[in-house]
This record gives C-alpha cells, sequence and structure tokens, in this order.
C-alpha cells in the first residue's frame, strides 16, 4: 500500500510538471499571436511612408522615421482636439459612473414602488431605437448642434452600465444601508458614504468602458459639430488624416508616377501611426483600472 500510494504521488507529480510545461508554452504563443500585431503596427509607424509599401516589415523599422508622426501632431487643429478629446474623456467618465450609479442605487431599493416596471422600461430602450435621423433632430430641437455639450448628455446614461452596477449593489448587504439609515442618514448621503466605496471595483470597470468609449468615438463630432473647429476631436482629425492619405494613395497609384516624394505620407503609414497614438492614452490607463476590471464585472453579474 506505501508502494502504490508513493507510486500514485510520482504520477501525480508527474502529471503536474507536464501540465505546467504545457500549460505554459500555450500562454506563450497566445502572448505572441496578442502583443506581435501591435508591435508590428507600432514598427509600420516608425518606417519610412514609401517603404513601408513594400512590406514585410516584422519586429522592427526597415528604414527608421517619424514622419508619420510629424504629420499627425503638427496638424493645425491636433491641439485644440486632443485638448477637446481629454476634456470629453474627463466629464462623459466621471458625470456618467455617477449618474448610472446613482440610478443603480435607486433601482436596487426594494423599497421603490414599480421597480420592476422601470427596470424593464430601461431595458426596452437598449433594444429599440429611433435610427439615426430621429436622434440628429432630436439633438437639433435640444440646440445640441454645435456644442461641446452634444458629446456628454445623449451618451450620459448607459442602460447595460445600469443594470451591472444595479446588479453589484444588490449583492452588497442590506445591513449596510439598514445601519446607515437608522443613525439618522439619508439615502443620498448613504449611498454617497456607504455604497459607493464599496462599490469601487464595479465603478472602475465603468469608468474604463465610459473612458474608452468616449475617447475613441468621432462619428458623433461628424454628425453634430464638423463645422466648428474650435469643437473637433482627435479621433475624428485622425479620421480625416487618415481619410486623406488614402486618397492620396489612390492618386499616386492612378498616375503611375515613379517620381514621387521622398518625404510623403502613405495610407499604410497613417493608419499605424494614428493606431498607435490613439492607443496610448487607454494602454497608460487601463493598468491602473486593471485590478478592478475582473472583479468588477464577475461581481456584478452575481444577481441581476
Amino acid at each position: 500500500m506505501v508502494k502504490d500510494l508513493a507510486g500514485h504521488k510520482k504520477r501525480r507529480g508527474l502529471n503536474i510538471g507536464v501540465f505546467d510545461v504545457v500549460n505554459t508554452i500555450i500562454m506563450i504563443i497566445i502572448a505572441i499571436v496578442m502583443i506581435y500585431p501591435f508591435w508590428n503596427t507600432i514598427a509600420v509607424s516608425f518606417n519610412d511612408a514609401q517603404d513601408s509599401l513594400r512590406g514585410g516589415i516584422t519586429l522592427s523599422p526597415r528604414v527608421f522615421s517619424t514622419y508619420s508622426y510629424q504629420q499627425i501632431l503638427t496638424s493645425r487643429l491636433m491641439v485644440t482636439a486632443t485638448v477637446n478629446s481629454v476634456l470629453r474623456t474627463v466629464l462623459a467618465t466621471v458625470l456618467g459612473v455617477f449618474v448610472s450609479a446613482l440610478i443603480a442605487y435607486v433601482l436596487s431599493r426594494k423599497e421603490l414602488v414599480g421597480r420592476k416596471f422601470i427596470t424593464v422600461y430601461f431595458l426596452v430602450t437598449m433594444y429599440v431605437s429611433a435610427g439615426l435621423i430621429p436622434t440628429y433632430f432630436l439633438m437639433k430641437d435640444l440646440k445640441l448642434l454645435n456644442n461641446f455639450w452634444v458629446y456628454i448628455l445623449p451618451n450620459l446614461i448607459s442602460v447595460y452600465n445600469v443594470i451591472v452596477i444595479k446588479s453589484f449593489m444588490q449583492a452588497l448587504p442590506e445591513s449596510l444601508s439598514e445601519a446607515a439609515i437608522v443613525d439618522g442618514a439619508g439615502h443620498f448621503r448613504t449611498f454617497v458614504q456607504i455604497i459607493i466605496p464599496c462599490s469601487k471595483p464595479v465603478l472602475a470597470t465603468i469608468a474604463l468602458w465610459c473612458a474608452v468609449g468616449a475617447w475613441n468615438a468621432w462619428f458623433d463630432t461628424f454628425l453634430y459639430n464638423s463645422s466648428k473647429d474650435e469643437l473637433t476631436t482627435l479621433q475624428y482629425e485622425m479620421m480625416k488624416l487618415l481619410s486623406s492619405a488614402m486618397n492620396q494613395g489612390k492618386q499616386q497609384s492612378l498616375s503611375d508616377s515613379s517620381n514621387t516624394m521622398a518625404n510623403t505620407v502613405t495610407p499604410t503609414s497613417m493608419r499605424a501611426a494614428v493606431t498607435v497614438v490613439a492607443s496610448v492614452p487607454i494602454l497608460v490607463v487601463y493598468p491602473f483600472l486593471q485590478k478592478y476590471f475582473v472583479k468588477g464585472v464577475t461581481l456584478g453579474a452575481v444577481k441581476g
């Protein structure tokens, strides 16, 4: 029996060792598959634009050049666009998270009359939309055309975010809010001093979603504020630069000219540079919120 036990432990240790090796190899392969495309994009963005058309760039630039970044960062409207994008992202994130959390807290209270009906009414709006044209006329009637607040107000509340936060708050012990109310605190004070500190994981997750959405948005700028340069955003200006570079590339291919300028921007180099510039702020912010991300999503799905 002792020999059988020793043999079982030996086989178990061997199995664990094989599992660790296989698991490590698989994780390394997955990491390479995920990292390589972005690393290749960085290499292309720092490569000479004309040389990039030849292809074959892998992990490092073949002919190093920062001309694509110079074209992006020295554009006339880039400073204004960057300020607007940063301001939009900050306001949309702070206000969006606070308002969504406030609504979620109200819907999570069992004493709310008609709570189920209100929740269902909110859910319907996730599947039924008026469409682009009615939305445009609504923004016009609300005097939000050529107005900075068109970036903030229409997207202030996300039903999905409200449901996730509501589920998280329902999973919190009811004794926390009950004790605060017994001690004389009102609902708003309970929300600010008790519920919000306990909901940091899910709020950080929602903040990341709001920030990414606000930072990457450009279509609303095109629809509502394209006639005012002082209201432009970084993503919209980058989209225009990319479109310009693609049109330039088409014109060059149609002309069949071999004597092209050495310093030019091609669709390949512009697309790579735009991708890097747009991704850097999110990559900088994400590590600080990563520890809350998985916990917030998991706990927010515990109760419906």
